[in-house]
């Protein structure tokens, strides 16, 4: 059984993205041990880009003055393998677009991935129909693929992801891009979890607008996990480092 997958079996995890090199390497490696020491279950780790779509203006910053400052593929892979090395029970997950990887060659970058401590890959602009060899070679050395649903998707959709998310599926709650919200739609949101769930066998997770307590309380009746991305990248950017632990100490509170 794979870690990520270990997680959900022990109960609802909450997975935490940070990005990699914001505002330095240093910064963002404090900011990975303040989130596991205040009992964030699975780390999503942020891969500097110079156009993340999926985005929103938070995490689009980090991107931007880490990609500026020239933090690279290479750099983010030196920080997991110290994290592994020193948390090696805490699953890292590379929150990355495609293009990195395409320069590398997937296999390539799936074997040097490996090697450097990460368990598992989302890979937000590389749609399913297109993942195939990808998945193939990640699955080959141990890595899990995870794969996006949004609340556009149909049945198929739902099928194909599935069938291509390993460990669980990350459902996006709202269509647009990344960002701390006051309120999410909840009644739709455990609708379309409820139909998702229906359909496979798959742990779902629910991302995109997280940020408070009242927030994992509603999600966790419901959904399998709970992803919170912004809210953190935005205590980061400014070396927070007691705020993010309050806010995962919060947000965990939320889902006991």
């Amino acid at each position: 059984m794979s870690l990520i997958k270990e997680k959900f079996e022990r109960g609802k995890p909450l997975i935490c993205y940070f990005m990699a090199g914001y505002p330095s390497i240093d910064d963002s490696f404090k900011t990975a041990e303040s989130l596991i020491k205040a009992g964030a279950d699975i780390l999503e780790v942020g891969v500097p880009f110079s156009d993340p779509v999926a985005d929103g203006p938070t995490i689009q910053e980090a991107h931007e003055k880490a990609v500026k400052d020239g933090i690279t593929p290479l750099d983010v892979l030196e920080l997991t393998q110290k994290l592994k090395e020193k948390y090696p029970n805490v699953p890292l997950i590379l929150m990355t677009y495609y293009n990195p990887i395409f320069k590398f060659g997937d296999e390539k970058f799936c074997q040097l991935a490996k090697e450097k401590g990460i368990d598992g890959f989302i890979v937000p602009d590389l749609p399913p129909e297109e993942a195939s060899d990808f998945k193939q070679i990640a699955n080959s050395y141990g890595l899990s693929t995870v794969f996006l649903l949004a609340p556009t998707s149909n049945e198929e959709r739902i099928k194909l992801v599935s069938m291509f998310s390993d460990d669980f599926i990350y459902y996006v709650s709202l269509t647009g891009i990344t960002g701390a919200r006051d309120s999410l739609p909840w009644e739709e949101v455990k609708a379309q979890i409820q139909k998702i769930k229906s359909l496979t066998n798959k742990y779902v997770a629910v991302g995109f607008g997280v940020s408070k307590k009242e927030h994992t309380q509603i999600l966790s009746q419901f959904a399998d996990g709970v992803i919170v991305g912004s809210a953190i990248v935005k205590l980061q950017g400014k070396r927070d480092f007691e705020g993010i632990k309050a806010l995962i100490k919060e947000l965990k509170e939320g889902m006991a």
